[in-house]
């Protein structure tokens, strides 16, 4: 028996899908709307969107990155109001959107052919379409940045095992500074560590046998969750105090030896500490060292409404994002990963990743599999503060029955 469908599934299906902002302006211009969920990305785009209006004077891309951008384009979606553009994360909103038809199909877009095939699969891997809804445009890492000044001050080597990586903390501890500067005021930050530890340590078909009633949060999880709790006995006096930009600023200023974040941050601390020597290297989270892959995925793919007004335009803003030129821009500026074949990021800030990414030591976000409803951030926050392990398995597996139930 068929289960129902959700009031959100039941909405997207009835929509006739876009109008978006694309409009024919005054001076005969068409201007198209380009949607992207990346705040500290909204200048280095307003900037490719300047070039691409020299390239294109009779098209206008208006730039448009909200707060909370993923909620305000559901919302939009809802009232039948498609960004005519739109770059997104691969994730569940992305996915979710894609199975309802939201989006273009690109499976037969000659620009398909220049991507890299690994990001290409783990967009139809996640959406379980024949079809390709997005073309990706870069990839993130979430590791460990550290300050390579303060490692060669306290004759500290890059940790290649869990064991390494705690006896580098307690080092640092034992000198008096802070090893990870904490930010979990803001909820999502706290998915850091637990998207390197829960991408690796249960097993790459965790989340398929999950959903296939052959495991449990409870039976599989204890690891990643008695190693959530020791990350924590390595912060400052307020882990929960301090947001997202405390923490790149104190990192700048060299409040903490390391910083659990993803690549998308270097460039804030910089804005901080232009002179700062970051490198980064993934989170060891196992003393085997193959299981100790970097979390990487899609940090943006670029997508457009499957019935914008203006699909030509809009498909010839996409393929100039996709230039080669154009890409190597955008991830110079944003210490991005490009997916794009041949496009290389060269920047000393993430040297230490190169060799995950040359192996394909990579693995794509655990938390890509987790549905938007549990709120898995706010659970592990709660965790965190809580530190009781059983009711936080419990509860992991409890809000993913419900949201399976919903489906």
């Amino acid at each position: 028996m068929k289960k129902a469908l959700s009031v959100v599934a039941v909405v997207l299906l009835l929509v006739s899908l876009t109008v978006g902002c694309a409009s024919s302006a005054d001076d005969g211009k068409v201007r198209i709307e380009f949607f992207q969920n990346k705040p500290e990305a909204k200048t280095t785009f307003e900037q490719l969107a300047k070039k691409f209006e020299k390239e294109n004077p009779g098209i206008d891309v208006v730039v448009t990155t909200p707060p909370d951008a993923e909620t305000v384009l559901k919302t939009r979606v809802a009232k039948n109001d498609v960004p005519d553009v739109i770059g997104i994360g691969l994730n569940a909103t992305f996915v979710d959107l894609a199975q309802n038809g939201i989006f273009a199909d690109f499976l037969n877009d000659p620009q398909l052919k220049n991507i890299q095939p690994a990001y290409v699969d783990m967009v139809r891997k996640l959406t379980g379409l024949k079809e390709v809804s997005g073309i990706p445009y870069t990839a993130n890492a979430n590791g460990v940045l550290y300050n390579k000044a303060l490692f060669r001050q306290l004759g500290l080597t890059v940790p290649k095992t869990w064991d390494e990586f705690i006896a580098t903390a307690e080092k640092i501890k034992a000198a008096g500074k802070i090893p990870f500067y904490h930010t979990y005021k803001d909820s999502w930050t706290t998915l850091i560590p637990f998207n390197a530890l829960a991408s690796n340590l249960p097993g790459d078909t965790f989340f398929q046998d999950l959903k296939k009633g052959k495991t449990t949060f409870q039976q599989a999880f204890k690891e990643v969750a008695q190693k959530q709790l020791k990350l924590l006995e390595y912060g400052h006096r307020d882990n929960f105090g301090k947001g997202y930009n405390d923490g790149n600023a104190a990192f700048a200023k060299g409040e903490s030896v390391m910083y659990l974040q993803g690549t998308w941050a270097i460039p804030e601390i910089k804005k901080a500490n232009p002179n700062i020597e970051i490198d980064s290297f993934p989170l060891p989270v196992s003393n085997d060292v193959s299981k100790n892959r970097l979390v990487s995925g899609v940090d943006t793919l670029l997508t457009m409404s499957a019935n914008t007004p203006h699909p030509e335009e809009a498909k010839k803003w996409i393929a100039f994002l996709l230039k080669p030129e154009n890409a190597k821009f955008y991830i110079d500026q944003q210490k991005q990963f490009s997916c794009i074949k041949g496009v290389v990021q060269n920047d000393p800030s993430v040297a230490g990743l190169k060799e995950s990414f040359r192996k394909g030591a990579v693995v794509d976000f655990a938390d890509h599999y987790i549905p938007p409803a549990m709120q898995v951030d706010k659970i592990i926050q709660d965790f965190l503060l809580h530190k009781n392990i059983s009711a936080y398995l419990k509860t992991l597996d409890t809000e993913w029955e419900k949201a399976q139930a919903r489906q």
